[in-house]
Order: C-alpha cells, then structure tokens, then sequence
C-alpha cells in the first residue's frame, strides 16, 4: 500500500489509538489496525464494528457514578441520533440549555441527568440498565470517563 499525500511505503501495525473523532478526548482504542506512512505524518485507521463501538460507549457512560460532561451529553444525544433541537424537546429544555451543556458553560442537572440516562438505556444503544444505578449518581461534579476498548474478532470489549 502506498501513501495517498507522498507515494511511499505504508507499514500497518496494531496500535492504541485515541479516538478523538468520537467527540470525547478520553477514548482510547486498544490495538487497532493503524497503517503508517515511513516517510511523512500520513495514517490510516480501521475501526471496525463502528455501531457497536457506540453502543458500547454509551453503556460505559450511561453507567458512570458522576453527572455527565457536556462532551459526554454530545455523544450522547448524537447516539441517540436527535439534532439539537429533536434533543431539546425530548429533554423539556430550551435549545440554548442543551447548547449550555454541551459546551460546558452550565453543568446538566440532576434531573435531565437522569432522563438523558434513561434515554439512551431504554433505546437500541443498551440492552439492561438498573435503575438502582440513577440513586447511586454523584450529582456534585461532573467529571471526563477515561475509556480504553479493544476490539476483538467480532465485538469490542472494555479493556480496563
């Protein structure tokens, strides 16, 4: 295989590969197919089972024991597959509340907290969620999950 930006040789490894383009700075993907230009900053990725992948990182923010990040509310509504305004709606809140969140010039509260978990355990993103898990939230302070997956021949697994 040759790089598309200088026609030199790529070399393909397994890699651990921060995700960034999942919108949360805290994914990393553990041995993945990275190929590599030998001469200038070129990469290609493979993800494979990139729905499931979703999926998964859902499950593992949904059942977190601290409010939600506003990254972490984009991911999540982006999942869910609503525009901001689709999103907003569902919430009971004005545009610019989820704009807020999302960006974090306001923390999500409590309550919306809660419903956006629910949300996305009741929808096609997770298969089982306790509700025991919404009494047993950190409400106080939101903080970024640190997520690390690996993927497996068929499935991705949380590697912790």
């Amino acid at each position: 295989m040759k790089c598309t930006e200088c026609g030199a040789a790529m070399k393909l490894r397994k890699e651990n590969y921060r995700y960034d383009e999942s919108g949360l700075k805290h994914v990393t993907l553990v041995g993945v197919a990275v190929t590599r230009c030998t001469r200038c900053d070129n990469y290609e990725i493979a993800i494979p089972h990139i729905e499931e992948l979703h999926r998964l990182i859902a499950k593992i923010l949904i059942d977190k024991s601290t409010r939600f990040t506003g990254e972490e509310v984009r991911f999540l509504r982006k999942s869910l597959g609503w525009s901001g305004s689709d999103f907003a709606k569902h919430m009971g809140v004005a545009e610019e509340t989820v704009s807020r969140w999302e960006n974090a010039a306001a923390p999500i509260g409590p309550q919306a907290d809660r419903l956006l978990r629910f949300l996305v355990a009741q929808g096609k993103l997770t298969s089982s969620y306790p509700t025991e898990r919404l009494k047993a939230i950190n409400l106080s302070k939101a903080t970024a999950t640190k997520v690390k997956l690996a993927a497996k021949k068929e499935h991705w697994t949380h590697a912790a």
